[in-house]
């Protein structure tokens, strides 16, 4: 197993603003990732969703620790009733008409215990598809 932070960037060709817009609004978060309870980008902010895989479905309670609009937002990440924390910090990088996005998901040790579901493989391989594609096809379509 590898420790350590997990961290995934990308570019898209958007601006700070647009991308900024998608990571903190609820509607536009329903759309391209979480069906969240409600969303302000505002420390101590506490916000819930619901996800899992193999028809598992687990309850994540998050609660927001930093916003620096249209730089970086970061918030815990928990499962309802089970072991572990971690914290989900998006950092956003201007280069004029596109946007670098670097994603770092640390403390994922915290919560591998918690079974196969909750593996770093798994972490990859969703923030992979929500960065990389459903985040992309959302500000740039």
């Amino acid at each position: 197993m590898t420790s350590g932070p997990l961290v995934i960037e990308r570019t898209y060709n958007a601006p700070v603003a647009k991308v900024w817009a998608a990571l903190t609004s609820k509607d536009a978060m329903k759309v391209w990732c979480f069906d969240v309870s409600g969303f302000e980008p505002v420390v101590g902010y506490t916000f819930t969703f619901s996800g899992g895989k193999d028809g598992e479905v687990f309850t994540h309670e998050c609660v927001v620790t930093l916003v620096e609009p249209n730089k970086r937002l970061a918030y815990t990440w928990r499962y309802k009733g089970l072991e572990g924390n971690s914290l989900v910090t998006y950092e956003l990088f201007d280069e004029g008409d596109k946007t670098r996005l670097l994603l770092t998901h640390v403390g994922l040790e915290t919560i591998a215990a918690n079974g196969p579901a909750f593996q770093r493989d798994n972490f990859n391989m969703g923030w992979t598809e929500i960065i990389g594609s459903l985040l992309k096809k959302y500000v740039e379509g």
